[in-house]
């Protein structure tokens, strides 16, 4: 097995659906533009109320990829 390099990327996605959907948004997005895409850190979720329900989540995590030689 190689040794790698790792970059970090910080995001935040957001998502009217759910948590989970907030962090696939962001991993999508980063997708588009970075190769080697390896794992993902969860690093604080958040999101506001209206009328006593949750309108909207904001997840930002921290996404490392292999940097290439």
């Amino acid at each position: 097995m190689q040794d790698h390099v790792y970059k970090l990327l910080e995001l935040t996605g957001t998502s009217a659906t759910s948590i989970e959907d907030a962090v696939e948004k962001a991993i999508k997005r980063a997708h588009k533009t970075v190769k080697n895409l390896s794992w993902f850190q969860v690093i604080e979720t958040r999101g506001n109320i209206v009328k006593g329900k949750v309108q909207h989540w904001q997840v930002t995590l921290k996404i490392g990829f292999a940097v290439e030689d």
